[in-house]
């Protein structure tokens, strides 16, 4: 069974490390696709296929690529060139960016320009201009649904901090009025602590606040208009206030950092009472000239990478006395973008 699982678990690292599924010209898929304007792929249209267990979240094309989707459903085959990769996959809908959760983002302009972030650049027929009644809105109605499990909500800084963190506390203060038992995470960006307090106070369960990098050469280069130590003390306080195992914060791994360091960053979060994040970096034409600019050519980071960061953050974890089965909300329960410790290995 352990066996089933790792070998499961290398697919899906396969699959998230490569490009595009292919699939035929007349595909029509059994949901409505996915176009997330937050996370690794923000902007590309993309399905969520499922097999074994495992999830993930893959753009597709009709050009050739190095995966294709076989099959007339409900099941279907990923072929890895002539090759049968997975068999027995299933596309899974997603309520709003992830399955079985309203996961929203509020706004995509944004006052920061961190160079990995594509957010900013993506088309206003994507986005939507939604605004926070909007999104309450549309929180209630997929709460009609039975497959709706958690509320995430997310922002990009419009014009400073506060006004954002406003906006995200009265979407959670409202949600948690007419959904009083329902998981709610979110994902701010901060620069006062009592920032914390004023989310949790509105109704959340549980929060992320991104350190992005351990490397601070790497992190002045991508996120210059931040400060790492003001992220970190941040992440010390909301481990006060919403508890260990009830915060977390996305690592991105490919930005030309050694895995020692992300191992370190682990560690550090670790003792925060934070469960990291290990996010691929994921580059498209929206990104990849500023991160070619501001670190040059970068190799993209292996399936073996991912699996083997995965399994010693796991042993970092229990260590700690952590797991990712405490986190009910975003990017660990989704587990579409990642190999998440305990969940996947």
């Amino acid at each position: 069974m352990e066996e089933d699982r790792e070998l499961i678990a290398r697919k899906k690292a396969i699959l998230l490390a490569g490009g595009p599924i292919k699939v035929p010209e007349n595909f029509r898929p059994p949901f409505p696709v996915s176009r997330s304007t937050a996370g690794p792929g923000a902007g590309s249209a993309s399905i969520v296929l499922a097999f074994g267990g495992a999830r993930l979240k893959k753009a597709f094309t009709t050009e050739e690529g190095e995966f294709a989707l076989i099959g007339n459903g409900p099941l279907y085959t990923i072929m890895r060139g002539s090759e049968v990769l997975v068999e027995n996959v299933e596309i899974r809908p997603t309520l709003a960016h992830a399955p079985e959760q309203a996961f929203f983002n509020l706004d995509t302009r944004c006052i920061y320009h961190c160079r990995f972030c594509t957010s900013p650049s993506l088309d206003k027929r994507i986005t939507k201009d939604l605004d926070p009644d909007k999104v309450v809105a549309m929180i209630l109605k997929l709460a009609e649904r039975p497959d709706l499990k958690a509320v995430a909500i997310t922002s990009a800084v419009v014009s400073d901090p506060q006004s954002t963190v406003d906006k995200l506390a009265y979407v959670i203060r409202k949600v948690r009025e007419r959904l009083p038992d329902i998981p709610i995470g979110v994902e701010p960006y901060i620069d006062r602590l009592e920032q914390v307090d004023q989310l949790k106070a509105a109704g959340a369960d549980e929060i992320k606040l991104n350190i992005e990098t351990f490397d601070r050469g790497i992190f002045e280069k991508v996120c210059g208009e931040q400060d790492q130590n003001s992220i970190m003390e941040a992440i010390s306080y909301a481990g006060k206030v919403f508890g260990r195992g009830k915060v977390t914060s996305n690592i991105i791994v490919g930005m030309g950092e050694t895995d020692e360091n992300v191992l370190e960053g682990v560690e550090a979060l670790a003792r925060l009472g934070c469960v990291a994040t290990l996010r691929p970096l994921r580059l498209n034409e929206l990104n990849r000239g500023p991160m070619t600019e501001a670190l040059g050519e970068l190799e993209p980071i292996s399936p073996q990478r991912m699996l083997d960061l995965a399994r010693k953050q796991r042993e970092v974890l229990e260590r700690h006395g952590l797991t990712s089965y405490t986190l009910h909300t975003m990017c660990h329960e989704c587990g579409c973008c990642d190999i998440v410790p305990f969940r996947d290995i």
